[in-house]
């Protein structure tokens, strides 16, 4: 993690289309319009409402305004422009709340608790034409009586799943880090009762560490899943791999793992865990999507590399905290509610233009949205990295860090070795497991001498 100081973006933050010249004249033809559908990570608008929205441009060739759909008035709105080249409309559909519905909140779920797949065919049933007809002719108490069948085991059931896992995910890159990935998990295992269930991101993992998982989840009794997803088109993409790995550490929480998730813990994977994460993630975030542990200020001669302390960080944090990347615990469910990931998102497709920016992009866009979406600050003893952490505070720390040190520049396995006593018996045990699969392997590679046999009489 290197001193980097991010700088607010120069370029024009107006849409393009905003800057179009209308062209009066007839529509393009059909086939050369191209309607352009906002997404984003957490769902689409309703592609009834779009449709009508291209039908109000075409209507409408050549003039810049503002139609209201009349499937959700006046919540959707939609603005069309034309260029001359080449011919092509965009219909920029646009959400809006309601006059009367202005003080309510629209991301709430309140009163939605529990409800699930016996709700939704309720709804449905409840929806047809000849359901009072049932009722009164049928069973007038039916659905009290199945309310009372479903709703209660299956609320029962969903709770129990959701707060039995402890939910861990990590990314890594390279054989290196996936050998220090290993180490990790092992180190998470080591210190709870807890069943554990690992995420991973598919995309960047080694076919060797693939292959090798299944045999570690059955010898340690772990569960695990890799997940991925598509970068959108439509947010600027990194080019580098290791940025393109940052950005998926922060940009789409929100859309990675399942709903039943509700806590997710993010470990980097260079990290040593030395208590049961349990108690992080039943930590009280206070009202927070997500925490995380602020940087050591104890070891003071890096003072001079504490690029938070001056500049644009002291004044755009005033009296808060810079927080460090390599651990947190995020409350999905208030992450989801609060739209935590379109702000995020909003925030870095403004700022990710300017190539000066988000240097550290993992970590800079959090702190850097910190005024929009608050970050809970863990206590120190979270997180211990000897770069910024004085030796005294070693003792107390609950996981340890292997940050880049950018005054010594000392290699990670060096450091590891140096700083973190029971790194080299996790690496020991953990490449005997290795060896023992690869020889398992071997060995069920052989053929029999039965096998011989047979085949010798085909």
């Amino acid at each position: 993690m290197y001193p980097h100081s991010p700088r607010q973006a120069s370029h024009n933050s107006s849409p393009s289309w905003a800057s179009a010249k209308p062209q009066v004249g007839k529509p393009p033809p059909a086939a050369d319009l191209h309607l352009l559908q906002h997404t984003s990570g957490s769902g689409r608008y309703p592609p009834a409402a779009v449709l009508h929205a291209l039908q109000c441009s075409q209507r409408q060739a050549g003039v810049l305004q503002q139609q209201t759909s009349p499937y959700f008035p006046p919540a959707l709105t939609m603005q069309a422009s034309f260029s001359s080249r080449p011919p092509r409309a965009s219909a920029y559909p646009k959400v809006q709340k309601r006059p009367d519905k202005v003080n309510e909140d629209i991301l709430t779920n309140k009163g939605e608790e529990g409800k699930g797949m016996w709700d939704s065919i309720k709804s449905i049933i409840t929806g047809l034409p000849t359901y009072h007809m049932w009722k009164t002719l049928l069973w007038p108490n039916l659905f009290d009586q199945l309310d009372r069948i479903f709703a209660g085991g299956l609320q029962a059931g969903t709770k129990e799943k959701k707060t039995d896992f402890l939910n861990i995910f990590s990314v890594a890159s390279g054989h290196l880090y996936e050998r220090f990935l290993r180490i990790m998990m092992l180190s998470v295992l080591r210190h709870t009762e807890t069943p554990v269930k690992f995420w991973f991101l598919k995309n960047y993992l080694s076919p060797t560490f693939k292959e090798m998982i299944p045999h570690m989840a059955k010898e340690y009794g772990f569960q695990y899943e890799l997940v991925q997803y598509r970068w959108p088109r439509w947010l600027h993409r990194q080019t580098e791999k290791q940025r393109i790995i940052w950005g998926y550490k922060i940009l789409f929480l929100d859309v990675l793992f399942p709903l039943v998730v509700d806590k997710i813990i993010f470990v980097d994977a260079d990290q040593i865990v030395r208590t049961d994460l349990k108690e992080l993630r039943d930590f009280d975030l206070g009202g927070a999507p997500y925490g995380y542990t602020p940087f050591c200020d104890s070891r003071t001669e890096m003072d001079g590399y504490r690029f938070w302390k001056s500049g644009y960080w002291a004044s755009h944090l005033g009296k808060r905290k810079y927080h460090i990347s390599a651990l947190y615990v995020v409350d999905l469910k208030k992450f989801r509610k609060i739209a935590a990931g379109d702000r995020l998102r909003g925030q870095y497709q403004a700022l990710s233009q300017d190539p000066n920016s988000l240097s550290n992009l993992d970590q800079d866009l959090p702190n850097n949205m910190i005024h929009q979406v608050a970050i809970k600050s863990l206590p120190q003893e979270w997180l211990w990295c000897e770069t910024w952490c004085d030796d005294e505070s070693k003792k107390r720390a609950k996981t340890i860090d292997l940050c880049n040190n950018p005054k010594t520049k000392e290699p990670k396995l060096k450091a590891a070795v140096r700083i973190i006593p029971e790194w080299v018996e996790y690496d020991t045990e953990i490449r005997n497991l290795l060896e023992e699969i690869a020889m398992g392997k071997r060995n069920s590679s052989k053929p029999s001498s039965k096998e011989v046999f047979t085949r010798d009489e085909l």
